[in-house]
Order: structure tokens, then C-alpha cells, then sequence
């Protein structure tokens, strides 16, 4: 019986099916048949025993039915890999897990859940780069306002917004890239980390283990591998997901019905409220910025994970079998939902026009301050001069260039300065930056390829 909603509801069957019982039995296989592949290649055990070890880790051999059985009569997890795989492979059941502690399994076997779903996690980042690149081109010269505090401030472009979102989601590639170096190992060390139960070639045994299963070895473990690696992780998920958020809670607000710039996608038999039958509402954003705050109270978690009793304890184990698939689902439900909105992503060009007049050329301040100090007035009393003038053209509910056109501004100014100052005309080196961003990541995706 589905009980947690990513049974059912969130993420994709490509993420989901690594998480499962099955494939987590299958990886903690691999790690017992790869362990007893190098306890012969160094001459401890006969070839022909990791031959047949090898062919029989797996869960057509092993089932999760009769691991999940003698689990329920020993109470140890991973004891019950090893008894369940050895009852398969008789007389060389004997060699299976030698030397080997519980964490050397799990912690590696772990790795190598973690480098499937973060190649996922990277093939969407790089769709959603793409999505992001094509809106940042396209909308390079889209003027439209420019907010803080929620107030209007001077203009900006859409592909400003895009591009921000663009380089933001490049970070997070090269931050996995960067960090798989440290997050991708594993061990076979022993208990507490000595090798002692692996001998002289303890090391060398590590080194093959980890080169058969694309693993870095750690270069010390103490029992564990330590979980400043998995707080890492989660800390790098949860940058992605605080972005996403970030992109959601934007659109969010562009959706509003005052506002009405953008909208995410809305189907043609889409219902947005069992009452109110004209609602468009923003639900899949408000579901990546639901999904963002699970995987923040995540990251808590992992970093209390990394101090534990000594040479270890058990109070991390429970926690990372439930923060690892939860964390890596919602983030692919998060970008999968993400990429949708943005390839669909709806404009609606009155309403960003209508809201760049929309103060009546309040906006204008800044170039009209910067255009007196260009003709001669300090700094400063320009600022304070424009500042009268804007908040007298507020309170009377006039057009700024108007309140202007009266005032002693005009002994430094022209008609043609006054004219000069369209909102559309005050977008700096936006485009050029927009284009240098595009430029940055079409070079990655080169260097990708190559």
C-alpha cells in the first residue's frame, strides 16, 4: 500500500526504479560480487569462487523476499545480503563479504546509487539550460520593469531574468561536476578503517574494488565514510532546489492577475478551482516551491549525520534511508515540472508594456538625475531636486516629464532631453550582457561535446 506521495505522485520511473528495494539490493550485489573479484585477482580466494559469486549476485539469484526473511530473524540488514547470497552460491558461499564490514557495503553501494541519480539530476539541469538559453535569446530586447522591494525601480529586459536563471543553473552543473570527485567513493576498509581484517594488501584490495565499480577509493574512513560528503550532497540538491524555487516564486508573481506579464502553461481541459471555474493558477510552481522547503529540512539532517559516537554509530542510517531517495525524487519531480513551465511558458506583451508606464514615468528618475548632472548640476542636487519632483508627481497622480516640464529643471534641459527619456531607451548593456552569458555557455556545451 502507497503511503508516501513519491509512490505515487512525485518524480519520474527513471529516478524511482534506482531508489527501489530491488536496484538498492542489486548495488549492495555489486559490491559483494566486486569485493570477491579482488580477493582473487590478489590471490585470497580461488578464481573460481568469485567467478561463481559474481554470476549470482544478483536479484534473479537473490531475491529481496528471502533478504527482506532472514532480516526479520537476525535483525541485520546487511547480514542478510550475505547469508541470502552465500545460501546461492554453496561451497563458495564461504568466501562472500571477507574482511569486509557492514559499511563498506552500504557505503559504497550507496555511491553508486547516488552517481545514477546525479546523472539525472544533470541531464535535466542540462535540458532546462537549453529551455533557458533559447527564452534568454529570444527575449534579449523584451524591455519590461524592473522591481525591488516589490516596487517598481528602472527597466530591465526578459532576458536579464532568463540569463540570471541561465548562468545560476550552469553553478549548479559545475558544482556537481566539481564535486563528484569527493561525493563518488567508496571503501573497503574494514571494521573502524584500519584494513586490518584485509592484511598488507589491504589498500591495493580497496584500489581494485573501487576501479571495477568506476568508484574514487576514500583515502581514510573509520568504518564510515564520512558524512561531511553526504552534507555536501544535500547541500548541492538543495542550492538546485532553492533555485527552481527561486524561478517558481518569480513566475508566481508575474502570474498575478494585477500583474499578468507571464503564465505558466494552462491545458485546454485544465480545471483551476472546483469553485471558481475562470482560476489560472501558478499550481505547478507552487508545487516546486512546496517540494523546495521538504528538501531544505533535508540538508538539517545530513549535517547532524556527520557527527557520530567514536568510530561510528547507527543514528545516521536511518536518517539517509530516508533524506537520499526523498531528496533525489522531489528534485526530479521539482525539474522535470520546471522544464514544463518554462517550455511553455506564456507572454503577454500588453501587460509588460502597460506595467512599464504604469507609473506614469516614475521610472525615470535615475536617467532623468544622471541627464541634469550631465548638463551641469552636482550629484547630489540633482538627486534631491528629482526626488521633489517624483514625489510631487505621485502625490498629484501626474506623468513625471510633465511635473518636470514646470520646474526649474528645465533652465539645464531640452525638449529633446525630456523626449530621450523612454523607458525603452534605459536598458544599459543588457542585451550585451545577455549575449556575453549566452556566448559563456555555448562555449560549455561545446567543451561538453568535445
Amino acid at each position: 500500500m502507497a503511503i508516501h506521495p513519491i509512490d505515487y505522485r512525485y518524480g519520474s520511473e527513471e529516478m524511482k526504479r534506482i531508489w527501489e528495494e530491488e536496484n538498492k539490493l542489486q548495488k549492495l550485489l555489486d559490491v559483494e560480487a566486486a569485493l570477491a573479484r579482488a580477493h582473487a585477482q590478489l590471490g585470497n580466494i580461488p578464481e573460481e569462487s568469485a567467478k561463481i559469486i559474481s554470476e549470482r549476485a544478483n536479484t534473479n539469484w537473490v531475491k529481496v523476499e528471502r533478504v527482506n526473511e532472514i532480516e526479520e530473524e537476525i535483525h541485520h540488514d546487511i547480514m542478510a545480503v550475505v547469508k541470502a547470497l552465500s545460501e546461492v552460491c554453496g561451497e563458495h558461499g564461504k568466501y562472500v563479504h571477507l574482511g569486509a564490514t557492514s559499511n563498506d557495503i552500504i557505503d559504497t553501494a550507496n555511491a553508486l546509487l547516488i552517481k545514477d541519480s546525479l546523472e539525472i539530476v544533470l541531464k535535466d539541469l542540462r535540458e532546462l539550460r537549453s529551455i533557458l538559453k533559447k527564452l534568454a535569446k529570444e527575449h534579449k530586447y523584451t524591455v519590461c520593469i524592473g522591481r525591488t522591494h516589490g516596487q517598481h525601480a528602472v527597466p530591465t529586459t526578459y532576458g536579464m531574468k532568463f540569463a540570471i536563471w541561465l548562468d545560476e543553473i550552469q553553478r549548479h552543473i559545475d558544482r556537481i561536476e566539481e564535486a563528484k570527485k569527493r561525493i563518488l567513493v567508496g571503501q573497503m576498509s574494514g571494521a573502524v578503517g584500519t584494513m586490518a581484517s584485509f592484511g598488507e594488501k589491504g589498500l591495493e584490495l580497496q584500489r581494485l574494488v573501487m576501479e571495477d565499480l568506476g568508484l574514487k577509493p576514500a583515502r581514510i574512513s573509520n568504518q564510515i565514510i564520512q558524512r561531511d560528503i553526504y552534507g555536501e550532497l544535500m547541500s548541492i540538491l538543495a542550492l538546485i532546489a532553492s533555485t527552481l524555487d527561486k524561478i517558481a516564486l518569480e513566475i508566481r508573481n508575474l502570474q498575478r492577475t494585477e500583474i499578468l506579464e507571464v503564465s505558466e502553461p494552462f491545458g485546454k481541459k485544465q480545471v483551476g478551482s472546483s469553485t471558481m471555474p475562470h482560476k489560472r493558477n501558478p499550481i505547478r510552481c507552487e508545487k516546486v516551491s512546496g517540494l523546495a522547503r521538504v528538501i531544505y529540512s533535508n540538508v538539517i539532517p545530513a549535517l547532524l549525520n556527520n557527527p557520530l559516537w567514536h568510530e561510528r554509530d547507527l543514528t545516521n542510517s536511518s536518517v539517509e534511508r530516508v533524506i537520499l531517495p526523498e531528496t533525489f525524487i522531489l528534485l526530479d519531480e521539482m525539474l522535470k515540472s520546471m522544464k514544463k513551465v518554462l517550455s511553455g511558458l506564456e507572454f503577454f506583451p500588453e501587460n509588460i508594456k502597460r506595467n512599464l508606464y504604469l507609473t506614469k514615468n516614475l521610472i525615470m528618475a535615475e536617467p532623468l538625475m544622471l541627464k541634469l548632472t550631465e548638463k551641469g548640476m552636482g550629484r547630489q542636487e540633482a538627486h534631491e531636486l528629482v526626488r521633489k519632483l517624483a514625489m510631487k508627481a505621485f502625490e498629484e497622480g501626474r506623468d513625471l516629464l510633465e511635473v518636470v516640464k514646470e520646474s526649474e529643471a528645465m533652465k539645464y534641459l531640452t525638449e529633446d532631453d525630456l523626449n530621450s527619456l523612454k523607458p525603452e531607451n534605459y536598458i544599459g548593456l543588457a542585451p550585451q550582457i545577455v549575449d556575453n552569458v549566452i556566448a559563456y555557455i555555448e562555449e560549455v556545451e561545446r567543451r561538453e561535446r568535445s
